[in-house]
């Protein structure tokens, strides 16, 4: 039986973060109730004092009285490389049992890590997760992306995987607490986004059943210009071509270990696709944008698939034939009821 005194390495990403932010994130780790922790900050090569302002915060922690000897911080500087690549970092440095990882702009609550840390002793399982909500930076709440269960849920891999591909489950390591074993051989794709995804399904085969806790004790907070949260529709962003990328990635995976999602999994593709459609600017939807090409080429061979699958909705299925037969003119028609 696991004892819930384990060491917990909570790894902090930091990249250009305002100071009021950055102290609010560390302040909210360092005032959890499990004792035993190793928190790690790395700071991504940031350009605006960040890194300097972590330095001052780990040591007016050390310095103080709330210093506690079951618990290190420690902030490591490298070359700019991305959210992954810090990631990577801190677990290269980790030392403890279990990791956490926390993005620099959120925050949670007080008994975050306990609450995970009691259950994975409890359902004795290697990966526990708990729910979240959604801060603008206007301090009201936004509505739920992920909707918390009802209750405690001990879920299998294979349902987990079956709610990630109806866009249902979280995929996200902020809200886990994961067994650092879980982590040999494997880490973030370096200079991708949807990262969490792709690892989570790559892990989900050897994390066997896991915890899904109701309470939402992770705050998203909305920054306009971080990584995955950026205001501007406007700029096509890399990760509309990384969710595709990772939809086949998981199709592989279905394939393999659930053949009997394989309809689930087409339709995860199917709305991939579909996402990029709708965000790709029209100035870049032409035949020298291989990546398009193949995405234009994926939807005309899938037609029959995409009018029969039991998992898309009627608007879904409209979207996705209409973007394949008249793709521009689609998204140019779009763009206009959009704007009214």
């Amino acid at each position: 039986m696991i004892k819930n005194d384990f060491l917990v390495s909570i790894i902090i990403p930091v990249y250009n973060i305002e100071k009021e932010l950055l102290k609010r994130c560390i302040d909210s780790v360092l005032a959890q109730t499990h004792a035993r922790l190793q928190v790690i900050i790395v700071d991504d090569g940031s350009t605006d004092g960040s890194g300097e302002y972590a330095d001052e915060l780990a040591k007016q922690y050390l310095e103080s009285e709330r210093r506690d000897d079951r618990r290190s911080i420690t902030v490591i500087h490298k070359p700019n490389g991305g959210s992954s690549d810090a990631r990577n970092v801190g677990i290269d440095a980790a030392v403890g049992d279990y990791l956490s990882f926390i993005d620099c702009d959120d925050y949670v609550d007080d008994d975050f890590i306990e609450l995970m840390a009691d259950a994975m002793v409890r359902y004795n399982v290697r990966m526990v997760q708990i729910s979240r909500d959604e801060i603008a930076e206007d301090g009201t709440r936004l509505a739920d992306v992920c909707i918390p269960p009802a209750e405690e849920k001990l879920i299998t891999a294979r349902e987990q995987t079956r709610e990630l591909l109806m866009h249902r489950g979280d995929c996200s390591f902020c809200t886990r607490l994961t067994h650092k074993a879980l982590f040999e051989g494997r880490r973030f794709p370096k200079g991708k986004l949807n990262e969490d995804f792709r690892l989570l399904m790559d892990m989900l085969g050897d994390a066997g059943d896991f915890v899904i806790l109701p309470r939402q004790a992770y705050h998203v907070y909305y920054r306009t210009g971080s990584n995955s949260r950026s205001g501007d529709k406007e700029v096509f962003r890399t990760v509309y071509e990384d969710i595709v990328d990772n939809a086949d990635y998981a199709t592989e995976l279905v394939r393999e270990r659930y053949p009997e999602l394989t309809e689930e999994a087409k339709r995860f593709a199917l709305f991939q696709r579909l996402d990029y459609m709708l965000h790709i600017p029209v100035s870049m939807m032409n035949g020298e944008n291989a990546f398009y090409a193949a995405v234009v080429r994926y939807l005309r061979y899938s037609i029959i698939d995409t009018v029969f699958n039991r998992y898309l909705t009627v608007r879904n299925k409209v979207y996705l034939l209409l973007l394949t037969i008249a793709p521009k003119q689609v998204r140019k028609i779009h763009k206009k009821l959009r704007s009214i």
